[in-house]
């Protein structure tokens, strides 16, 4: 990284490391850890999701406590099985290339892949070192972010946070290599590494003017996906929307949908659009991203969802959800953070 650009870094608090970033506002989070008597005071928040989906949650249990109709085609596949019994179950299932594949538990898209064929299929199963889905691509044209909370003594909720996600990306102009328009891009510029680790192999390819290229399929801002905030559409149809889905099964009552879907106002119909993932207590408000919003500002978001969760955290323990102890939730987190090392070694 050049000077320039370690000091644009450096003055922007959007490229801060995670730690950075919310260190100066840490005591507040433990002030609930006291309050609760629990260093795991958010694990009552989602009763029914494993660490109240704070971290290392499965998506299986996430899926399977929505609507089908809902959710995306999707099979799990266990690592280390023969290649035959893999291909036995995309016939069973009709999944049909392409697809997506991503780790059952994962976090910020790490090993995310879209697989065209067999082949690639074949590679990303002899690799994989967990298990994982194969699930169906998803083509609705729009996808979104929803952060959604309802106190448990509530029949609604809150819409607090609403986003629409554009995937990393450049654009050819028939001209420049792939590596010339990483290097010019305002948000890949800052991941070379991992851009040359991905598409090192496509450096010297010349895009076609107009083409677009994305360099991840994965909509997170920590891939480099832009968001922009839609607040202003954020209404009563919406929200009656994830009502909905919240009292499905009566259990989501703090967390982020990451939805794909035809159009906001088909979303706002409750029709055309899929659950790509529910991420509960550990979901960042991502809201507070590219809207230009003051340091200052995002902490005050931040610190109001915190206040949320730790509302219904506690509500729902004295209503009968134990926290979690400190030794389970110790191993747990310890457990998922050295599966996370683990995926991050083959990403």
């Amino acid at each position: 990284m050049s000077v320039k650009n370690f000091f644009k870094r450096i003055a922007n608090w959007e490229l801060w490391n995670f730690n950075l970033l919310y260190a100066p506002i840490s005591f507040v989070w433990l002030w609930y850890c006291l309050r609760s008597r629990s260093f795991w005071f958010f694990t009552p928040s989602n009763p029914t999701i494993a660490f109240g989906g704070f971290e290392g949650e499965g998506k299986k249990e996430m899926y399977e406590q929505l609507p089908a109709e809902v959710i995306p085609r999707t099979i799990y596949i266990r690592d280390g099985i023969p290649f035959e019994k893999v291909q036995e179950q995309l016939t069973a299932s009709g999944l049909q290339y392409p697809f997506v594949v991503k780790p059952d538990v994962g976090m910020k898209g790490i090993l995310f892949r879209v697989i065209e064929d067999e082949q690639q299929l074949r590679k990303y199963h002899t690799r994989m070192p967990v298990e994982y889905i194969a699930q169906e691509k998803v083509d609705y044209p729009v996808e979104v972010s929803v952060f959604y909370y309802r106190y448990p003594w509530e029949k609604k909720g809150v819409v607090s946070g609403f986003i629409h996600k554009e995937l990393l990306q450049v654009k050819g102009d028939g001209k420049s290599t792939l590596k010339q328009l990483i290097e010019q891009h305002p948000r890949a510029r800052y991941r070379l590494q991992e851009m040359e680790h991905r598409h090192q192999h496509r450096y010297d390819r010349v895009l076609p003017d107009q083409e677009i290229f994305y360099l991840s399929y994965a909509g997170n801002h920590n891939r480099g996906a832009r968001f922009t905030n839609l607040h202003t559409e954020i209404d009563e149809h919406l929200l009656r929307v994830f009502d909905r889905l919240s009292h499905y099964n009566q259990s989501f009552f703090y967390g982020r949908y990451d939805i794909k879907t035809a159009s906001i106002e088909d979303l706002k119909a409750g029709r055309n659009f899929t659950v790509l993932e529910f991420n509960g207590a550990g979901a960042e408000p991502n809201h507070i991203y590219d809207c230009n919003m003051r340091l200052s500002a995002a902490y005050k978001v931040i610190l109001q969802h915190w206040k949320a969760l730790y509302t219904i955290s506690r509500y729902n323990n004295k209503h009968g959800i134990p926290y979690w102890s400190f030794l389970k939730g110790k191993a747990f987190l310890r457990a998922s953070r050295k599966h996370f090392k683990v995926l991050e070694q083959f990403d």
